[in-house]
């Protein structure tokens, strides 16, 4: 998967195949304890891969913007729900919660703006 440097300004790019594991070719590089980052677009909005390990999670935060997430493979849980590949999840600007996956996944997120992480 070949995607903009960091340094340059944003171009067109696609993902061939990323319903059917087109993301296994990504770079993945670490996020937070057990979740990993595939960097798509960088900036406002952003763009990226996920990749959670079993068991791993992210804490709670508020989303100051939008937030569309994707599941691509295995399942996401917050506190509205488990979600499972194929399912689109919509945070609305003012919303909150936390993340956990208990047999890992994958997701394609997009956020408008950065989350603030809540002091828990």
């Amino acid at each position: 998967m070949s995607r903009p440097p960091p340094d340059a300004a944003p171009e067109p790019f696609a993902v061939p195949g990323l319903l059917s594991g087109g993301w296994r070719d990504a770079t993945f590089e670490p996020f937070r304890e057990g979740v990993e980052i595939c960097h798509l677009l960088r900036g406002e909005p952003a763009l990226a891969l996920l990749r959670y390990a079993p068991g791993a999670g992210v804490p709670a935060h508020a989303h100051p913007g939008l937030e569309t997430i994707l599941v691509l493979e295995g399942a996401q849980t917050d506190e509205r729900g488990r979600r499972e590949a194929g399912a689109l999840v919509v945070n609305t600007p003012g919303s909150s919660h936390s993340v956990w996956s208990d047999e890992g996944c994958v997701v394609l997120i997009q956020w408008t703006k950065p989350v603030a992480f809540l002091d828990v």
